[in-house]
């Protein structure tokens, strides 16, 4: 038999995990140290994402890659030994708090000390990011274990001072804290400034709040459950799948409420007639970019004279550029459905022209005449974009019959690893590979080099949609990068949007004119350590790609439309 190649064999792992997946989600639940669970990990070690970095080294914890979990996961879920993904449940009323992680948009409950009730609301993409997260902590806590435990069941001197800095009876300060990071930089296999800077990571609080435990309880919790599971059967971490979350895949039940509300806003505010153009982009930059400068000039500031140099100045502000913006035909739509993506609508019209940055080059005339609304929707999640972007797309009835909204343009703004480039860079997509299965779309992407006027490196080609940001490998990407395919990035949602955007074309929802623009920057580079998602947020290097694009795609929106190239 033929020998695979590395990229063969890591796309293999990754089919393999999502088959699994797929597959214990419909029987209901499986135990990691039990076959299936053990499959699990085998096939997220043979691909070795990048993102978990040194996660199939025995002999060292995965330090950048458990941070890039616990900020992904809610609080306590390293000592729990019963998660359970639910499709719906009501907790209002009860004593269950209610905890939402520091970098993902998810619905959780804590509903005993050792069992966190995770709320699924964005399909398939959200369960395999969870379970990815949940099957990596498994791994590092088995290494743990092996580490701390000698043949008789004992565990080393250093486990037992862990366990009195996770319990709160050392005072960790000077040199017993110096003490306590070496030792637990003995049981993690990594350098004393390794593990102090892990542990500075951690003990960081955000607005007041903390988002983990602490370095030493979550290391501590990982090793002792893994170490009562050894005890008990009892003790045994479980994964459980309720009906409801399996009824649920491949229903629309919360994007549909989603756009059923947005639908409604238009409809109440008579924006049904007019011509919309859906931007799929983050909450700050349409705004800003719009009424910015005019927020500015109330307050008596003087306005800088680039457009980027704004952002600074209206660092927490929002509730001011909100205010100002909607005696200007702004609103804002926090999302109710738990779909976790809000809305703001822009009746253009309504802005008047002197309030403009004098860095944004619009028609005004061009605006009272065809009198455009923007829609602007916060990121989806992988395939969620798919069931958002569909029932968006499709008309709505109301007593006097059924509505087709005039959609004239669908942007999608977003960040993706970059293969070519660095951090920063632009890419613009021609198309969109799906990747582990064989679809793929081409797009007409009115969107080209030349519009954005030399101030950053663009690159075009196509963009791989990955199954989740946590399913990346290096040699798949390569092969993605060198082979004929030539594709420039890597992201999570836009061949679903366009699987949307192709099937409301199909079924006349849309009109084949309506104007289609896939940008992304740079967030990271997968194929270079230290360049991951891992490696942390871009921080102020996010600003310019971010309001360029933004500034691009409303010069677009805003002026007399160019004759489509073909």
């Amino acid at each position: 038999m033929e020998d695979l190649t590395k990229s063969q064999r890591a796309r293999l792992a990754i089919r393999t995990f999502q088959t699994l997946a797929d597959a214990l989600t419909l029987r209901g639940y499986y135990k990691p140290s039990g076959k299936s669970g053990e499959k699990l990990a085998e096939s997220l070690k043979l691909f070795s994402p990048e993102i978990y970095g040194s996660m199939s080294d025995p002999r060292v914890m995965e330090l950048q890659g458990l941070e890039y979990v616990i900020d992904r996961l809610p609080r306590g879920i390293e000592k729990c030994n019963r998660i359970i993904l639910t499709g719906h449940e009501d907790f209002q009323g009860t004593s269950f708090e209610q905890i939402i992680p520091l970098k993902r948009r998810r619905l959780s409950y804590v509903v005993s000390e050792k069992e966190i009730c995770f709320v699924i609301t964005k399909g398939l993409s959200e369960i395999y990011d969870i379970l990815t997260h949940l099957t990596f902590l498994n791994i590092e806590a088995q290494k743990v274990q092996q580490q701390i435990c000698d043949k008789e069941g004992g565990t080393c001197s250093e486990w037992h001072d862990l366990g009195k800095a996770a319990r709160g009876e050392l005072e960790l300060e000077g040199a017993v804290l110096d003490q306590a990071i070496w030792n637990l930089s003995i049981i993690l296999g990594r350098t004393y400034k390794e593990t102090r800077a892990c542990y500075e990571n951690m003990n960081k609080t955000h607005h007041g709040q903390r988002y983990n435990n602490g370095l030493f309880s979550i290391i501590y919790e990982m090793g002792e459950r893994i170490i009562n599971e050894h005890k008990s059967i009892d003790e045994h971490l479980t994964i459980y799948f309720t009906p409801s979350l399996q009824e649920m895949i491949g229903h629309h039940k919360y994007a549909s409420a989603w756009a059923k509300a947005v639908k409604e806003h238009l409809y109440q505010r008579s924006l049904h007639k007019r011509p919309l153009h859906i931007i799929s982009a983050n909450m700050h930059s349409v705004k800003n970019v719009l009424y910015g400068a005019g927020t500015m000039k109330k307050r008596g500031e003087s306005v800088p004279a680039s457009l980027y140099d704004i952002v600074p100045a209206l660092m927490d502000k929002d509730a001011e550029v909100v205010t100002f913006a909607q005696q200007y035909g702004f609103s804002f739509l926090l999302d109710l459905s738990g779909s976790n993506i809000d809305v703001m609508v822009i009746d253009v019209a309504e802005i008047k022209g002197d309030l403009l940055h004098s860095d944004l080059s619009v028609d005004l005339d061009y605006i009272q005449k065809e009198k455009p609304v923007i829609v602007v929707m916060d990121y989806a999640f992988g395939t969620q974009a798919f069931e958002i972007m569909d029932e968006l797309l499709c008309p709505c009835p109301y007593e006097e019959g059924m509505i087709t909204f005039q959609i004239e343009s669908i942007s999608i703004m977003g960040k993706a690893g970059i293969l070519p480039g660095k951090k920063g860079d632009i890419m613009l997509a021609t198309a969109h590979v799906m990747e582990g299965t064989p679809h793929n779309y081409i797009v007409v992407n009115d969107l080209k080099v030349e519009d954005f006027e030399g101030k950053a490196d663009v690159y075009v080609g196509p963009m791989v949609t990955v199954l989740g940001t946590s399913l990346q490998n290096r040699d798949v990407l390569e092969r993605f990068y060198i082979s004929s395919w030539k594709a420039v990035g890597l992201e999570m949602e836009g061949g679903h949007y366009q699987r949307a955007i192709n099937a409301a074309v199909i079924q006349k929802h849309i009109s084949t004119k309506v104007r289609v623009r896939y940008a992304y920057y740079a967030s990271d580079n997968p194929l270079f350590g230290g360049q991951t998602l891992a490696a942390g947020s871009m921080g102020a290097q996010g600003i310019a790609p971010t309001y360029l694009i933004t500034k691009v795609l409303l010069q677009k929106i805003l002026n007399p439309p160019i004759e489509r190239r073909q």
